[in-house]
This record gives C-alpha cells, sequence and structure tokens, in this order.
C-alpha cells in the first residue's frame, strides 16, 4: 500500500519540481533584466547638447528703404494721323519693328497734290510778273508827273496797283507754301523715335485727313522706350518721410531728378534697375490721400515694356550702419521679440530686440544685440533658455542683395 502510495505521487511530484526549476530560471532572468532607471541627470550627462547653427550679426552700411507698386510708361506716345484726304498707296514698316524719328511710315497718293503745288506754283509766277509790270509804271508815272504830263491822282492809281501786286504775289506764295506742305504730308513719317505697333489701315484705303471736322484717320501709335517713365503713387505719411530728400534734391537743380531710385520688374528678385525721381505732383488728392510722383528709367535694351507694372524703392533717411540677422532667428512672445544668443560655454541666453525693416532680405536689429553676439540662425527649436547646446559657425548673407 506504501509502496503504490508513492508511486503514485512521484510523477506529481517531479512536475511540481519542473515547474519550481522554471520559475526559479524566469526569476532569475526577470532580475538579470531588471535594473534600477538612471536619473534625468546622469542621462544629460551621458548625452552631449544638441548642436546649433550660430553667427555674428551681419555688421554693413545700409540705407533705408520704402517701396511703391507702380507701371511704367512711355515718355512719347503718338498717334500717327494722316493730314491729308487720299488713297494709300504704300506702308514703309513692319509692325512692332523700331522705328526713328523721320522713317518713312505711310504714303498716300500724291498726285492730286502734286497737280495743285503747279498750280499754286504758275500762280505766283503770274503774281510776280504783275508785280513787275505795276513797278514799271509806276516808275514811269514819277517821270510824267514831274513833267506834268500825268495827273496825281493817276499816279496814286499806280503807287496803289503796286501794293496790289505785292498783295497778290505774296497770296500766291502762301498758297503755293500750303500746296507743297501738303504734297509733304502724303508722306507720312515718324515723329518720334521708338516701337510702332500694328498698322491701322491697309493699302489701298481712302484716307480721311481731318478736314471740315472730321476725325483724321488713325494710322499707327509709336511710343517711345529709352528712357521710360515709372509712374505710382505715395500715401501722404510716405510722401512726408520722404519730403526732406526731395527737398534737398529740389534745392540741388530746381528739381529732383536727381534722387536715385532702384526699381524691379515682376518677375526680378534684385533691384539692379537704377533710375532717378524726376516728377513729385502740386498737391496731395483729397478723395484718396496719395499723391502722383514719377521716376525716369534708362531702357537701352527696350527690356521694358511700357504698361507693364513693377516696384520701386525710394531711399529714406541717410545711410547708417546696421546689425542684420534673418528673420528665421526671431523668436516671437507675443508682442515682444527675441534672438537666442549663445556664449562662450554653449548656454543659451533669450536677448529682446527692436525690429528694423528688411534690408537685403534680411531684418534690421535696432537695438538689443551686439556685433559681437553668437546668434542661434539654425536649430532655433533645440535652443532652450538656459540650456547648453553645441555651437556650430554658419554665415548670414543677403537672400535680395542689388
Amino acid at each position: 500500500m506504501p509502496s503504490r502510495i508513492v508511486g503514485s505521487l512521484r510523477p506529481r511530484t517531479l512536475l511540481f519540481a519542473a515547474a519550481a526549476l522554471v520559475l526559479g530560471a524566469g526569476m532569475i532572468a526577470l532580475v538579470g533584466l531588471w535594473s534600477a532607471p538612471q536619473s534625468s541627470a546622469q542621462q544629460q550627462a551621458a548625452a552631449p547638447p544638441p548642436p546649433v547653427t550660430v553667427s555674428k550679426p551681419l555688421a554693413r552700411q545700409v540705407q533705408n528703404s520704402a517701396e511703391f507698386p507702380g507701371q511704367f510708361a512711355p515718355v512719347e506716345y503718338v498717334e500717327v494721323r494722316a493730314r491729308d484726304n487720299g488713297y494709300l498707296t504704300e506702308i514703309g514698316f513692319t509692325d512692332g519693328q523700331i522705328v526713328k524719328k523721320g522713317d518713312l511710315l505711310f504714303t498716300i497718293d500724291p498726285r492730286p497734290y502734286e497737280d495743285a503745288a503747279a498750280i499754286a506754283k504758275a500762280q505766283v509766277e503770274q503774281a510776280d510778273a504783275a508785280l513787275e509790270l505795276a513797278k514799271r509804271q509806276l516808275t514811269r508815272g514819277a517821270d510824267l508827273v514831274k513833267r506834268e504830263y500825268l495827273a496825281q491822282s493817276d499816279y496814286d492809281t499806280r503807287v496803289q496797283q503796286v501794293a496790289q501786286a505785292q498783295g497778290a504775289l505774296d497770296s500766291a506764295r502762301a498758297q503755293l507754301r500750303d500746296a507743297q506742305l501738303n504734297l509733304e504730308f502724303t508722306r507720312v513719317a515718324a515723329p518720334v523715335t521708338g516701337r510702332i505697333g500694328a498698322h491701322q489701315v491697309s493699302v489701298g484705303n481712302l484716307i480721311s485727313g481731318g478736314g471740315n471736322g472730321a476725325q483724321a484717320t488713325l494710322l499707327a501709335t509709336i511710343v517711345s522706350l529709352d528712357p521710360i517713365w515709372f509712374t505710382f503713387d505715395m500715401s501722404e505719411t510716405d510722401y512726408l518721410a520722404a519730403q526732406s530728400d526731395i527737398q534737398a534734391a529740389r534745392q540741388a537743380d530746381g528739381r529732383v531728378g536727381n534722387l536715385p531710385v532702384q526699381l524691379q520688374l515682376g518677375d526680378e528678385q534684385g533691384w539692379s534697375r537704377k533710375g532717378a525721381l524726376d516728377f513729385v505732383d502740386n498737391q496731395i488728392d483729397r478723395g484718396t490721400g496719395t499723391i502722383r510722383a514719377r521716376a525716369v528709367v534708362p531702357n537701352a535694351d527696350f527690356a521694358i515694356t511700357p504698361g507693364a507694372f513693377g516696384h520701386l524703392r525710394l531711399p529714406a533717411g541717410q545711410p547708417h550702419r546696421a546689425l542684420l540677422v534673418p528673420d528665421a532667428a526671431i523668436v516671437t512672445d507675443q508682442t515682444l521679440r527675441f534672438v537666442m544668443a549663445v556664449a562662450g560655454d554653449g548656454t543659451v541666453t533669450p536677448k529682446r530686440v527692436t525690429l528694423g525693416p528688411i534690408v537685403d532680405g534680411l531684418r534690421e536689429i535696432d537695438d538689443g544685440i551686439g556685433p559681437d553676439d553668437q546668434v542661434v540662425i539654425e536649430g532655433l527649436m533645440r535652443a532652450r533658455a538656459g540650456a547648453k547646446v553645441t555651437p556650430q559657425p554658419g554665415t548670414i548673407a543677403p537672400t535680395n542683395g542689388n
């Protein structure tokens, strides 16, 4: 009996023993895997400070300015119209080409005007012969009056005939000049140098010269290209800010033509185009509160087309030394502005700054930092006040230079 009990219990005992061994091994494994967590201070001591890019502010001579949108306009705009009536016989240009002053553009049938000029010339010759005869009659009459062979009244008549003949000659000469002028107008020449538009009338059409109150036929238009104007409107505030510079320019030579400006087209990034402010209107518009101004811009390469839009930069104040940083390096806290500066030991220190205008794509800092401060320009999210960072040298450069 006891032997059967022991025999029956032996497998169960072995099972418990095996389970104990497995449990013990698991506990040992868990004990081996578990260790006390390290403190945050130990982790920070083990990891290096996060890297950030730093640089000294860019120190340079700057000129504050104000920007204005505007539109380019031709200095000269001419509507080429006919002065004579007649049929158009010739077009002497290609649409859109550059024409020079005096170039032949259109020809109107000159034959009727050649005939009129010939008739006027013949009338001049007749009047000249009549005057010559009247003068001879007067000379003879003077001798006859002295001999008392001619009455004084007849002599006075001859004097009057000379005056009438002279008047007739002057009238005939004026008619000849008018006929010659009309003949000249059959050849329509370019009044200015510039780019001509498309012809508005084709060869064979009857042209009206605008006589008897009729509207003269428009043949084409010409716009000058070099130089070209840039017109824009300044608000009263901007005008008052720039008034000292404008007045100084006017006092120099009586106008504002020597006040330099910079311009750019709509697809340009820099301010490579130069010009000069040459006109400011004499009053501020009551309705809009703005004043019209104009700059003259060289356009020797004809790259600027009249009617195009652009921007003008007008200098404000005197040039001065300034510190510049990227806008991305500035931290905003409600109405306050800061930059993160890194000390020699890598500690981050926030510095409150006063912002100025944008200059060549960088922000001018009026107050708050010095020229030797190391400002965080990249990795700003890793720079926390009072924490340490690993500074790496960087460079601040203009992103929108002249």
